[in-house]
Order: structure tokens, then sequence, then C-alpha cells
């Protein structure tokens, strides 16, 4: 009897474990079946479909005339299946031959066991039509797009370029990638258990969306004209690079921005100054193509020289600490504390007003003027300009001013910031500040970007930027006006006096560091027509060898623009802008530090 009872409580005891087992497979059954039917579901799904993404065309960017700067190049991608491929050795040698890769590298992607392998990306149309017209089984030719740029170095380091994925990498490609990049679409395969592609069934297409066109303000014909131009002067004065920048003082908007030299923005990873890539390091590679890739006018600070006259002669006119009939003596130097700082004319001017200090751009007139205004109004001018912030141009790395601490400029830094040592600051920052000198007093926000335009050219996005007033006062910006005009009818920026137009300027010749080096930037910045600036440019040359002083070969370089740019823009000699015309030319003076 007890072997009896206990054999019932075992056979119990089973029956109630496999009840409690069967229930809850039952219980896990109808979870899955009931309450995570939709993840499996989709997890059955996608080992029976196959997606290949299609890439959108990206936006163009054309110039304020609409020709074309930046648009696209059909291509193709091809790719293999490894479960739909039948006779692998035919499509290995098919590849070699019209794709001229080697033997090891397509058959290392044609054996690989995956859904898909690509074998090569950016194929010209020609080849992948080829290729999809021997019909091999397993063999995708899908058709891309791959940037490309018309006219190959043309404003290289301002539109820079896109990346394989086709994204925007430096420029504005990159500054305005959600406008220009558009929405890939997608094609979907239904497949069976061992991923081969079911006949008579339709494949799905999510087409995809192309992104817009950016318009900006660049003019292809000034743009070119000034490459030429810079190039020109950088052979002729063997120097190391030329920067020039032409801009309209009052709205902001960028007519051309020259960095030579430039690069192709077709091959951006090859680098255009001829080294041999093989011998060099991956680090070296990548440091010589950021150093190529760099737009001086943004990315780059340099002691801006006489040039910074403008802005030292600006602030003690607005304080009203000097007069244009007060006169000044320079021997040739001025002694300020324990240094002796001297005048570019080692014989000095002699006595002369502040108007003939200007023309002449002398170092003693400015240290004086300078120590009567007084560290801490120059200091808080320096702000009022706008020169500690960013110009917030719409180009990416732009660089800030490099500036003493309000704390540490003494006498001497002070005598020396007065015309334009000891500090630095971007072309892009000398040129906005001077506009704001002498359009009247506003801030404006130098930019490309114009609009945005859909695919039938209509504009669906206007930019809009910022302006600042109160700047300077009309009358102090009407009278610099006067004074720069001067500069180059009467003084130092003779070699930018063009018959017929009115142009004011200033020209420099900046010292860089290590001083020991001997080595300059000549430079000059100049506007037209003087009364009502239209068109500000500015010219920087790196390092000339021989003369280097910015009157002799920096103004005559701007001047050959004007020739060209001012009539163009269909500015009259008279000096005088036509009705419904928005711009005009420049024109820059000269003096040395």
């Amino acid at each position: 009897m007890k072997n009896k009872t206990y054999n019932k409580k075992k056979i119990l005891v089973v029956f109630l474990c496999a009840s409690v087992v069967l229930l809850a497979l039952i219980g896990r059954l109808v979870y899955l079946m009931v309450f995570d039917a939709e993840y499996y579901q989709e997890k059955a799904e996608s080992l029976h479909e196959r997606e290949r993404s299609i890439k959108a065309a990206r936006g163009e960017i054309v110039d304020r005339n609409g020709t074309v700067l930046a648009t696209n190049k059909t291509v193709c991608t091809i790719s293999v299946i490894h479960n739909q491929i039948e006779d692998p050795e035919l499509v290995i040698q098919t590849l070699m031959k019209e794709l001229e890769l080697d033997e090891e590298t397509v058959r290392k992607r044609v054996e690989k066991v995956s859904s898909m392998e690509k074998v090569k990306t950016n194929v010209d149309k020609e080849t992948g039509d080829r290729i999809r017209n021997y019909n091999l089984a397993g063999v995708k030719v899908d058709e891309d797009f791959k940037r490309y740029y018309p006219y190959n170095e043309i404003a290289s380091k301002v539109l820079g370029f896109t990346g394989g994925d086709n994204q925007g990498i430096i420029g504005l490609e990159v500054k305005y990638e959600e406008y220009l990049k558009g929405i890939n679409g997608t094609i979907l395969t239904m497949t069976d258990a061992r991923g081969i592609e079911l006949e008579g069934v339709a494949e799905d297409r999510i087409e995809p969306v192309a992104g817009n066109t950016l318009k900006v303000s660049l003019d292809y014909n000034i743009q070119s004209y000034c490459e030429q131009a810079a190039l020109k002067v950088m052979e002729e004065k063997q120097a190391d690079s030329v920067s020039i920048l032409l801009m309209n003082p009052q709205n902001g908007e960028i007519l051309a921005m020259v960095n030579v030299p430039e690069f192709n923005l077709n091959e951006p990873y090859i680098l255009n100054t001829g080294a041999d890539m093989d011998t060099l390091t991956d680090e070296q590679v990548q440091d010589q193509l950021n150093q190529m890739w760099r737009n001086g006018c943004i990315n780059d600070t340099y002691e801006p020289g006489s040039v910074f006259k403008i802005i030292t002669a600006s602030a003690c006119l607005e304080e009203g600490v000097v007069k244009l009939s007060d006169t000044f003596s320079c021997p040739g130097y001025r002694v300020v504390e324990d240094r002796k700082i001297r005048c570019h004319k080692v014989g000095g001017h002699g006595s002369e007003t502040f108007v003939q200090g200007i023309q002449n751009s002398c170092n003693p007139v400015f240290i004086d003027i300078g120590l009567r205004l007084g560290s801490d109004r120059f200091y808080d001018y320096f702000k009022q300009f706008g020169l500690m912030s960013l110009t917030n141009v719409d180009l990416p790395g732009e660089a800030g001013t490099i500036m003493h601490k309000k704390e540490d400029i003494g006498t001497v830094e002070l005598a020396t910031m007065s015309f334009g040592q000891s500090f630095q600051v971007t072309p892009i920052q000398m040129a906005t500040t001077v506009s704001s000198l002498i359009n009247g007093g506003r801030r404006v926000t130098p930019h490309l970007g114009v609009g945005v335009l859909d695919k039938d050219g209509n504009e669906i996005e206007t930019f809009k930027y910022k302006e600042k007033d109160g700047i300077v006062s009309e009358e102090t910006s009407k009278t610099m006006r006067a004074l720069l005009e001067s500069v180059v009818s009467e003084g130092s920026g003779k070699n930018a006096y063009i018959e017929g137009y009115t142009i004011g300027g200033k020209t420099a010749t900046s010292q860089t560091l290590p001083r020991s080096a001997n080595k300059y930037i000549s430079s000059f910045l100049g506007f037209a027509p003087a009364e009502n600036p239209q068109v500000l440019g500015m010219v920087l040359i790196h390092n000339p060898q021989g003369v280097y002083y910015g009157g002799t070969i920096a103004a005559p370089v701007l001047k050959s623009i004007y020739d060209n740019v001012l009539p163009y823009l269909g500015i009259e000699k008279t000096g005088t802008i036509p009705e419904n015309t928005e711009e005009t030319g420049e024109k820059q003076e000269d003096s040395a530090d």
C-alpha cells in the first residue's frame, strides 16, 4: 500500500510538472502570436526582402546670374549578390575587364557570402551600361550621382566638395547641407529563403527627392578675372599665396573670394603642390590636404598693418580727439617709453596736417592720435566696431581676432596697435569693419548664400542677414570716404587711381612673425565710387619676393581688376551709379609700415 501511494504521488508530481511546462509553452506561444506578432512578422519579411538605396541628386550651386558652379554627374554602383551568381568565373573575368580591377580584389568580393557586396562605386555611366547589357546573373548596376564641378578650380575653397557619401565636407557644400542633400530613395525586391529574387514579383520603388538649388552672390566672371589677376601677381612676385576679396559694403554680398593656389574640386585629394604622395606618411598627406583646403580669407589671421589706420582714424574722429586741421611733426620716428618706433619714410615727413598724415600713411601721426584716444577708449571702439566678434560669414571655420587683454595694453602696445601691429584679424573681418565705416555706420554680415531655388528655378527661400546701425556717425563716415579718396587721388595710393572713377583706399605692408624671417604681406583695400561705395575689395600678397610694398605691388592688382569689373557692373566713369544698378567697383591705395 505504501508503494502504491508513493507511485501515485510520483505520477501526480510528474503530471503537474508537465502541465506547468505545457501551460508555459502555450502562454509563450500566445504571447508570440498575439502580442509580439508584428515584430516577428517584420523579421520574417526582412528575410525575404532586399533593399537597395537610390541616392538623391544633390542640389546645384549657381552664381548670381544662374551660372552652374556645382552640379551632378550620373555614375553607377556595381554590386554582386552571392546567392544569385550562376557563373562566378564569368562574372569575375567580366568585371575585371570592365572595371579595370585586379583579379584578387574582384574574386574576394564576388565570392564573399553576403546579401549584397559592392564591387565598385562612381563607375562612369557608359561602363555601367555595358556591364548591364551582359545580363550576368547576380550582378546589379544601380545608377547613382557624383558631385561634379564644371570649372574645376574656380572658387574651390569657397564651394567646397563632397565625400563618397555625397555629403558636404568643406565650404558652402557643408554649410548648406540641409538644403542641398535631398532625400534618398529605395528599391525593394522579394527573395526566397535562399536569397534568390522571385521572378514575376515587381520591385517596390520609393523615388528619391532631389535637393534644392543654392543661389550664391558670387559672380563667375568676376571670380574668374580675380583668380587670373591673383595667379599673375603670384607668379610675377614668386609669392607663397594671394587672396582677393570683393564684396558689396552696402549689404555684405560677396562677389569674389579668391585664395590661390586653388585646388581641383573634382580631385580634392590630390595635392596641388605636385608632391609625390607615395613618399609621404598618411599624417603628412592629411596635414598638407588640410592646408590646401584652407580658405585664407576667413580661416587665417594676419597683422593688418597700415590698412588698420582706417579704423584708428575713424575712432579718433568719432571721439573728437583729432580734427582735419591738426598738425603733426614727423622726424622719421616716434619715441614711446624706451622704444623708437620708425616711420616707413626714414627721413620723416616733417610738418603735416592730419589729412596729409593719412595720405602719407605716417606712423608717428597715428601713434600720436592713438595715444590721445587712450587704451580704454581704443579698446571700447575695437569692440564697438565689431572687431572682437566673428563676422558670421556663412562659411565654416571662421577665425577670431587675436587681441591683447584690455589690462595688458600699455603705452607701447597702444602705439603699435594704432598703425595695425601687435594683434591679428582675418581679411574678411577687415573688409567687413571698413565697410561699416564707409557705408554710413552700418555693420553688415558678409555672406555668399542668397536664396534657395526649387527644380523649376523658383525662389522658395530668401536668406536674411543681421545689420547693426550706429557703428559711427554719418558725418564720420562721410569724412572717412573723402579722406580715403584723397589717399588714392593725391597720396600714397596713386597706383590704384583710375581716371574717371572716384576711388578710396588704403595700402599696407606688414611683417609677419617671426620678424627675423623677413617675410611680408603686401595688401591693399579699396572701394568705389568713393562718394557712395558699392564695391569694396582687398588684395593680400603673402611673402612676395623683391619689392614688397603694398602700394607698389598690391594696389596695381586691384586697379587692373577694377578696370574690367567696374564697366562690367555698369558703373559709369563719372563715378555715378546708373538706375537699377546695385553693385559697383572698388579700388585701393598704398602705404608702408
